[in-house]
């Protein structure tokens, strides 16, 4: 058990699984008042009785991140009920695995405005209150996709490219006025969207040009996500954590 976010409120979107759920216990351990906000209701309930303390209920928010209109419903949600975050993680995405050319624009729409439009506009919102009130810590989550051309994920591949350049943008801009922008690209680890995307042929592949020569540990990945969180990381702003396993630093 660590104190390092001790007094703070963190916001975890895409919170009620995976990385984003791991991420909200790591903050919860250490500390932190943690609200997830996710899309499956029930999820988000289990979720959010899983982080509460005796006498304090941590809150969970329903949301259909993609929509503008219940995007900006939960937004109000968020503000009357939790306020502006000192924490924002924005882990929400989806993966669409198949040949380029056979996305269309619903299947493209809907992507892009999961894993680009949402972290734009969530960045921005509770950005503003952190901006007001002079101090704000903001994790973007992106990928290996955003550093390579990953086949078979061309619009995933882009978006996560996209977050990056939001990331360098908004730590550039906002750097003067006490709010810190990071990412982090996850490597390879098992959550429950690589198990159902993932053949067996392409997790074997992963491994074996993984250096390491293993899958990722949330714990591992929730550890830079603390650092990047804390005030220990307070000079830190507008940079990518790799948590690969040495898969960017490999040549051959």
């Amino acid at each position: 058990m660590s104190s390092s976010l001790a007094g703070l409120k963190a916001l975890v979107i895409g919170g009620s699984n995976g990385i984003g759920l791991a991420m909200a216990h790591r903050f919860h351990d250490c500390g932190a008042t943690v609200a997830v906000a996710g899309r499956t209701p029930d999820r988000v309930a289990a979720a959010a009785k899983g982080l509460s303390r005796p006498g304090a209920e941590a809150p969970g928010f329903t949301v259909d991140i993609a929509d503008d209109t219940d995007r900006e419903r939960f937004f109000a949600e968020v503000d009357g009920h939790f306020g502006t975050p000192d924490i924002l993680v924005n882990s929400q995405g989806i993966t669409t695995l198949q040949p380029a050319e056979n996305f269309d624009a619903a299947a493209y729409d809907h992507l892009v405005n999961i894993n680009q439009r949402s972290v734009f506009f969530c960045c921005t919102h509770f950005g503003r209150g952190m901006l007001e009130r002079g101090s704000g810590a903001i994790i973007n989550i992106a990928s290996l996709a955003a550093h390579r051309g990953f086949q078979l994920s061309a619009p995933y591949t882009m978006t996560k490219h996209a977050v990056l350049g939001l990331t360098r943008v908004l730590a550039a801009e906002w750097a003067p006025r006490g709010v810190r922008v990071n990412s982090i690209s996850p490597g390879f680890f098992m959550t429950n969207l690589n198990q159902a995307k993932m053949d067996p042929q392409r997790k074997a592949t992963a491994k074996a040009r993984t250096p390491i020569g293993r899958f990722g540990k949330l714990e591992e990945l929730c550890s830079a996500a603390e650092f990047l969180a804390s005030p220990q990381s307070g000079y830190v702003t507008g940079i990518d954590v790799p948590v690969d396993g040495a898969y960017l630093a490999a040549g051959l």
